[in-house]
């Protein structure tokens, strides 16, 4: 034992990170769960912000398998995945329908996936 900390093989350093990672995660979870429980209605100044978690979420998901890049600019232009996103984009703007964006994004994605790239 050197420096205070055990000896550990690679495998298990792996497992002590997960395990610890595991419990911080769920312990800030149930600390906002046990703060809102506790709370009659959560501040205007509160709520403002999480409006935008959702979409930031969903920004950080998508957009990234979006904005892939390829060999060249037109094989860019042309995938798939960049078109019905940017269909989908448009579809969410002008009607805000969620079922509607998904609806048009996923068939645009298929038209060109199994008809036009195939």
């Amino acid at each position: 034992m050197t420096g205070g900390w055990i000896a550990l093989d690679g495998a298990a350093r792996v497992w002590v990170a997960i395990v610890v990672i595991g419990l911080a995660t769920y312990g800030f979870r149930v600390s906002f769960i046990h703060l809102f429980g506790r709370i009659e209605e959560v501040p205007e100044r509160i709520q403002r912000p999480l409006r935008y978690v959702p979409p930031a979420v969903l920004a950080a998901l998508v957009l990234p398998d979006l904005l892939t890049m390829r060999p060249s600019v037109v094989a860019t232009l042309a995938d798939e995945r960049l078109i019905a996103g940017v269909v989908a984009a448009v579809v969410a703007w002008r009607t805000e329908n969620v079922f509607a964006t998904i609806g048009v994004g996923m068939g645009v994605f298929w038209l060109f996936r199994f008809v036009v790239f195939a």
